[in-house]
């Protein structure tokens, strides 16, 4: 089943890197930790940003709660939050090889 993704796009840099950071299974803290790793330190969540951001992604079916131990909740992506992250990842690579090409990189 296709699902409609396009009203989800362009995700914010924070939501992106929220979902990136889900690829494998993670709880809260663990995701804070994973997006300042793989943003080279660009980007530092709070927890009110990052539970905020898991109940809408939640809501929205993009994340799912998986499990929960000593009131650490653990999500992972959803297949409708993987593809979105696709798409958005497919879009700002367009964004990237235009970038470089009209700023001659």
């Amino acid at each position: 089943m296709a699902h409609n993704i396009t009203k989800y796009l362009p995700l914010s840099e924070s939501t992106a890197y929220i979902l990136l950071a889900l690829a494998e299974p993670l709880h809260g803290y663990g995701v804070m930790q994973m997006v300042e790793q793989i943003s080279q330190e660009t980007v530092k969540l709070g927890p009110g940003t990052l539970y905020g951001a898991f109940t809408t992604l939640e809501g929205e079916g993009l994340i799912v709660k998986v499990g929960e131990a000593d009131r650490r909740k653990t999500y992972a992506l959803t297949d409708k939050g993987k593809s979105v992250l696709k798409e958005h990842i497919r879009r700002s690579e367009i964004l990237v090889k235009n970038g470089a090409i009209t700023q001659g990189w």
